[in-house]
């Protein structure tokens, strides 16, 4: 009872939930893994990629996606979408030579009803339904959100080698996708980051140059992005351990 009870107050919730469109960052160079595409890379039995678009495709907040790949990678990307059996509408477009020019060409790409625009790296396949649906119902409140965890390690600001400053770790977290936003919000960011050539390593970077406020939610120790050899070795070592919660 409690757990059908947990499913009506979910749907509730998303009943009147702004459309949102998912954005999927894939269109990089992979230099960090030795420029072999990382997204195609198999883990567990199937391509990086496919397992953040499976999670995408079953987040009940998510009504299409749209993916940003480099030219060569179109249809390799789309054949996947079809193979695995992805319901939601999708789109395959050429990614920019940039990250903030990738995110902005899908953002165009959307559906035009599309309140929300959640932008998740291809690169992140632990990211769960649960998670993305969080962050959504939290832009749909304040425009503006993204999961987050705090960071452990002590962080040191340096200069030529030598230390400037240690932060506060308190008030340090490590941000994760999705990163939702208002869709208008969104492409104006994107739009004014590419104008002034400023170069940002995430999409809440952007929003932040305008001065709007973005709010953090809850992230996932497991929802890491894998960007190195040794990114890979620790996500196969979190697919075996849900895979042997899953079968307990």
């Amino acid at each position: 009872m409690k757990g059908l009870l947990g499913r009506l107050l979910k749907k509730g919730a998303f009943a009147a939930r702004p459309t949102c469109s998912a954005i999927i960052a894939a269109a990089g160079s992979s230099s960090r893994m030795g420029g072999e595409n990382k997204l195609l890379m198999p883990l567990g039995g199937m391509p990086v990629l496919v397992h953040t678009l499976l999670a995408v495709e079953r987040a009940e907040g998510v009504d299409e996606i749209v993916i940003a790949a480099r030219e060569e990678e179109l249809l390799t990307y789309a054949e996947l979408c079809k193979a695995y059996g992805l319901r939601k509408p999708v789109k395959v477009i050429v990614g920019g030579a940039t990250r903030t020019e990738s995110v902005l060409r899908a953002a165009l790409e959307t559906r035009q009803d599309a309140r929300l625009l959640a932008v998740q790296d291809g690169a992140r396949p632990f990211v769960t339904p649960a998670l993305f649906d969080a962050v959504v119902l939290r832009a749909a409140a304040c425009d503006a959100a993204a999961p987050a965890v705090p960071v452990h390690d002590t962080i040191k600001t340096a200069q030529s080698g030598r230390v400037t400053g240690t932060p506060e770790r308190s008030t340090l977290f490590a941000v994760q996708t999705p990163q939702v936003f208002d869709a208008g919000l969104l492409k104006a960011a994107l739009q004014s980051a590419l104008a002034d050539g400023v170069a940002l390593t995430d999409d809440c970077a952007a929003v932040e140059r305008l001065g709007k406020a973005v709010y953090l939610t809850e992230g996932d120790e497991e929802n890491i992005k894998i960007t190195t050899p040794f990114d890979l070795l620790l996500a196969e070592a979190i697919l075996r351990r849900r895979e042997e919660g899953a079968a307990e």
